[in-house]
């Protein structure tokens, strides 16, 4: 089943439609018949161009939340440089989207939105007031979804689609779990600073907290302390502690760690801000050892015993109906109903009869939403109403578990690992290409295009 990225939204708020030709007297800067100075020119990317006014409203937006949130603003040029560098990119790729041919259509746009209202656990109507009430104006805001949604089609075509993995490949993945140092993994010794924006947030959010984490990577690679940083900036429950995570196995910490780490020495910090789904995280290796213990013999699967309650929209009943039967269902069960007995009685699912029991379930075995919001539970605790395609959802979890799975589950879990650190390389890869192909012309003083 393909993903849909609910407003992963690392994309610009601003789309390229409207943009007046770049040999115009008004994209020029020039005075207008009525005496009123026009828009000034940013940058030139091929044949359009990013205004001023769209740059400064972009920067505007980021910096009333980065105050909203009491997180430091980085200086006015370096916001500047960094914003109009990601719209440059943007743009670069908009105006391939359209040559492809690419087109998103409003109908597509609406479900998403929907969808983000649902996964905030909200209707449309009030996702909107608080999207309007934060400084987001709506319009900005849909143009921004069209524009995510756009990407990732592009994405799709030109680097996903593309990608392969081999027979080979897989079977030297899982040989190299169980090769002769696969007792010798190296454990490693973190120090972090994380600032929050989840994959739900809004974009204004997200660029807000690359904004704040760029700054304080800035600060530590230029010598900095940075346990004190942490102390004073990071939103990780190890904040306290100055961001020190202690030893942790590779298979206890994000891969992007530990990908960073086969390059780091001990004492270094991450040259690059790494996005997690927690948000945007600084790194700095403070140590490596020997492993504690050994490394499997095969990928692990962490399997989750799950049961549910399924209420199907459209069927007499309505969406607001489903959720409040859920949340009354969830209130009785909390003050000591028997979660088994309302599935038997009320979900309309084929586990009904065992009590909405889903039994051990590996990853990927669920749609993604539901995968989502079991992956935040602990033992026990049972979910606010979920949707997805099949209707709502409360989900308890009753345990999870370590388990090595079939030949073709750990096959698929190689195919999964090797796929994604592929497509990652060279879809950056071939968006340095994209952007060394353009034509680009910054036309404002004290901004240089990004150094590769």
């Amino acid at each position: 089943m393909k993903k849909l990225r609910l407003a992963t939204f690392t994309v610009t708020l601003f789309a390229a439609a409207g943009l007046m030709p770049a040999v115009s007297a008004q994209a020029q800067g020039l005075s207008s018949g009525s005496g009123q100075v026009a828009d000034t020119i940013a940058a030139v990317v091929n044949d359009g161009v990013i205004t001023q006014r769209e740059l400064d409203e972009r920067a505007e937006l980021i910096t009333r939340r980065l105050n909203q949130q009491n997180a430091p603003v980085p200086p006015v040029d370096q916001l500047r440089a960094q914003v109009l560098n990601q719209m440059v990119l943007e743009r670069i790729q908009l105006q391939k989207a359209k040559e492809d041919g690419i087109v998103v259509d409003d109908a597509t746009v609406q479900r998403t939105l929907e969808r983000l209202a649902q996964a905030n656990g909200l209707d449309l109507a009030t996702y909107r007031a608080r999207i309007e009430a934060a400084g987001v104006p709506w319009s900005t805001f849909t143009k921004d979804a069209r524009t995510e949604l756009t990407l990732s089609k592009l994405r799709e075509k030109e680097v996903d689609s593309k990608i392969s993995v081999s027979d080979a490949e897989v079977a030297n993945y899982i040989a190299s779990q169980r090769g002769p140092n696969a007792g010798q993994q190296n454990d490693l010794h973190f120090e972090r600073i994380l600032i929050k924006a989840p994959l739900n947030a809004s974009q204004t959010d997200i660029e807000a907290a690359q904004a704040q984490a760029n700054a304080l990577l800035k600060q530590a690679l230029a010598g900095d302390k940075f346990s004190s940083l942490a102390k004073s900036n990071s939103q990780a429950p190890d904040a306290k502690k100055g961001g020190d995570m202690g030893f942790l196995s590779p298979s206890k910490l994000p891969a992007e760690f530990v990908t960073a780490a086969s390059t780091l020495r001990p004492g270094q910090v991450n040259p690059s801000v790494i996005r997690t789904n927690d948000g945007f995280e600084i790194i700095r290796l403070v140590e490596r050892r020997a492993g504690q213990g050994n490394v499997g013999d095969a990928p692990k699967l962490v399997q989750t015993h799950v049961r549910h309650i399924l209420l199907r929209v459209g069927e007499g009943t309505s969406e607001p109906e489903a959720r409040q039967k859920l949340l009354e269902i969830k209130r009785e069960v909390l003050a000591g109903g028997d979660f088994a007995k309302f599935a038997r009685t009320y979900s309309q699912d084929g586990s009904a009869s065992q009590g909405g029991d889903l039994n051990w379930i590996s990853p990927g075995e669920t749609v993604p939403e539901f995968e989502r919001a079991m992956n935040t539970l602990q033992d026990g605790q049972i979910s606010d109403p979920v949707r997805t395609e099949y209707g709502y959802h409360l989900i308890q979890v009753l345990g999870r578990r370590d388990a090595e799975g079939s030949v073709a589950q750990q096959m698929d879990l190689a195919r999964q690992a090797i796929g994604q650190r592929k497509a990652e390389q060279a879809y950056a890869d071939w968006l340095r290409e994209l952007r060394d192909s353009a034509y680009v012309n910054y036309k404002l003083s004290g901004i240089a295009p990004p150094q590769n």
